[in-house]
């Protein structure tokens, strides 16, 4: 290793990146160093998707690196692998990881934040689906405008509904939008499990699941036959919903499922006529249980009529307006939760033959 190469590990080393926590060079990331080149080339391939960040990243590390007194080109890709998951699971084929969006109290904003946060993910450049796992209240296929049949072309699986370039299932593309669900908790593991895995997913990073509100049979039973790499708490700073995501995040735990942070959402309403901020729904609760349970607060969103009139109308904030300041917020947490997945151990399980015994 020349003097170059050791300046550029040196001065990387003690550049934190925000979103993974620590420093390229701990976290793996620096790939190669050409320090003969003028100037000098260094590769860096990140385990989360990058395609916005991406600029972003170089020009801080320039910025490092001229410090240091070196010039450098960069080339930043991402490499997006199976991580970890529940003993007594495994990764599903063509999913490399499964994201649980999960709330122990309805009417927080779960499902709304799934599909933005889906969304940001594939803006991110990460291939994205989406699985509707409330039975009972099925929605994204309000929000994301992915109603209708799915086509099935062999009669025994679904192809995903693709709507904003996320694949897409939902027991909305199976029953008509005012059909109730009278069934109980077998039935309704049983039709979930179908869903997942009688879906031709084809070749996803993430698989996002809007899990159901609560912490039942039904949401433990999920947790414990699907494979998830990792799961997001939604609440609000209000102390009734924060006791029912306490229950959320202490159920993960049980199934051994890392929680990957906490998402704080309508934590402040912010008048559209005279600027006023005010916090209708309480403040700091999502960081005081941050703190309590030593996760990450990994995002705050505001009570925004924007957002709702949005998901209403089957035209996500994150699709119709990627510029604005709400979607750039979604994608500040999207970049979290990818890169705190990135960190986890890896799942080589895919990569093990079947053994197979038998009588000759």
């Amino acid at each position: 290793m020349n003097h170059t190469e050791q300046t550029i590990r040196a001065a990387l080393g003690a550049d934190i990146d925000p979103y993974l926590g620590q420093d390229l060079v701990t976290a793996g990331a620096v790939v190669a160093i050409d320090a003969e080149a003028s100037p000098a080339t260094v590769k860096i391939e990140l385990g989360f998707p990058v395609a916005r960040y991406a600029a972003e990243l170089e020009g801080r590390l320039r910025e490092v690196l001229a410090k240091a007194g070196v010039a450098a080109n960069f080339e930043i890709t991402s490499k997006i692998v199976a991580r970890e998951v529940q003993k007594g699971t495994k990764p599903l084929p063509q999913i490399r990881n499964i994201i649980a969006i999960a709330s122990g109290k309805g009417g927080v904003g779960k499902s709304t934040t799934a599909a933005n946060l889906a969304l940001a993910l594939q803006q991110e450049g990460g291939k994205v689906g989406v699985l509707d796992a409330d039975i009972y209240g099925p929605s994204q296929t309000r929000m994301l405008a992915s109603g209708g049949r799915p086509e099935s072309r062999d009669g025994k699986s679904m192809e995903p509904r693709v709507s904003y370039g996320l694949q897409t299932i939902s027991i909305g593309n199976l029953i008509e939008e005012d059909t109730p669900m009278i069934w109980r908790g077998p039935m309704v593991t049983g039709a979930l499990e179908q869903l997942l895995s009688d879906t031709n997913w084809h070749d996803l990073d993430y698989l996002v699941i809007d899990l159901p509100p609560g912490t039942g049979d039904i949401q433990l039973t999920l947790c414990q036959k699907i494979p998830v790499s990792g799961a997001v708490i939604v609440t609000t700073p209000q102390d009734i919903a924060l006791l029912d995501a306490r229950k959320a995040l202490k159920m993960f735990e049980k199934v051994n499922v890392p929680v990957l942070g906490i998402v704080e959402n309508m934590s402040v309403h912010i008048c559209s006529n005279c600027g006023h901020a005010e916090h209708i729904f309480g403040s700091g609760g999502g960081q005081s249980m941050a703190t309590q349970y030593g996760v990450d607060l990994i995002g705050s969103l505001p009570l925004d009529i924007t957002i709702r009139e949005a998901v209403d109308n089957g035209r996500p904030t994150v699709a119709i307006a990627p510029e604005s300041q709400v979607a750039g917020m979604y994608r500040e947490i999207a970049r979290r939760v990818a890169a705190k997945l990135a960190l986890r151990a890896r799942d080589f399980s895919a990569k093990f033959p079947k053994i197979v015994i038998q009588n000759t």
